[in-house]
């Protein structure tokens, strides 16, 4: 599958995800059931008080919790790559404060609208939301002092690209963190090309040891924050793979 189908299929996905009309579970999928959104959410590390905040943005998508691990403080510019319906975004912008600003670039329109009709609901104002590729981010050059990540990055076919967008757009000692899906073995060609394994952040992932020197060939210094094996077992039948949980320094 080329990278304009790779794209395509994640789009579709993703739409139908943003419209409700998605019926399966992990990253590329939610449910319309919000129990299952809210159960999904605290395997992954989210607390009822987040959960809570801004329950419609919250799609049981992910697989971590970025911004726990970000260290955002008020007046930060923070930068969500794939920023879905804003769920991560609007728990940054409570962290930011008037004086800071979270940005949301998502490739799928159908999230972008939703995400901004929100954002509007709730009267986020130190929250934006872009449409945009996050390997070509809609971002200027050296004005994030956060970037967070969501399961998004499996995603995307050039891998490469994105980190070196991230390293563009970061300020000089700017923080990437990143929860996402890697492999722990290599998967079948027939799993690589399965259109509901690569929405469901699977057959675009990569090998853990290969992802984390994509980063590093993009400049920015790598800390493994910590690896979650059990997500196996409780979102993908036991396939070989686990959640890492990353910072990264520019």
């Amino acid at each position: 599958m080329n990278n304009k189908d790779v794209k395509k299929t994640v789009k579709k996905a993703y739409s139908k995800t943003a419209t409700g009309s998605e019926s399966c579970c992990s990253c590329g999928c939610t449910s319309n059931d919000s129990q299952t959104a809210k159960r999904i959410s605290k395997e992954i590390g989210y607390s009822d008080d987040e959960m809570n905040a801004v329950p419609e943005a919250n799609l049981g998508l992910g697989c971590g919790n970025p911004t726990a691990l970000g260290k955002i403080k008020e007046g930060d510019v923070v930068l969500d790559l794939g920023s879905g319906a804003g769920f991560d975004c609007f728990l940054a912008s409570k962290k930011v404060g008037k004086t800071g600003k979270v940005i949301g670039v998502d490739m799928t329109e159908e999230m972008v609208n939703k995400a901004k009709g929100i954002a509007k609901k709730n009267g986020y104002v130190n929250v934006e939301f872009r449409l945009g590729d996050i390997e070509d981010l809609p971002v200027e050059s050296g004005t994030v002092d956060v970037i967070i990540s969501n399961c998004v990055i499996n995603l995307a076919p050039d891998k490469s690209a994105v980190f070196k967008e991230a390293f563009r757009v970061l300020k000089k000692g700017g923080r990437m963190y990143v929860s996402d899906i890697v492999l722990l073995e290599e998967l079948r060609d027939e799993q690589k090309n399965d259109d509901d394994l690569l929405s469901g952040c699977v057959a675009g992932a990569l090998l853990k040891q290969d992802y984390l020197e994509k980063i590093e060939q993009a400049g920015l210094k790598v800390r493994i924050l910590s690896e979650d094996k059990a997500i196996s077992e409780t979102q993908y039948h036991g396939l070989a793979l686990e959640s890492i949980k990353i910072e990264a320094t520019k």
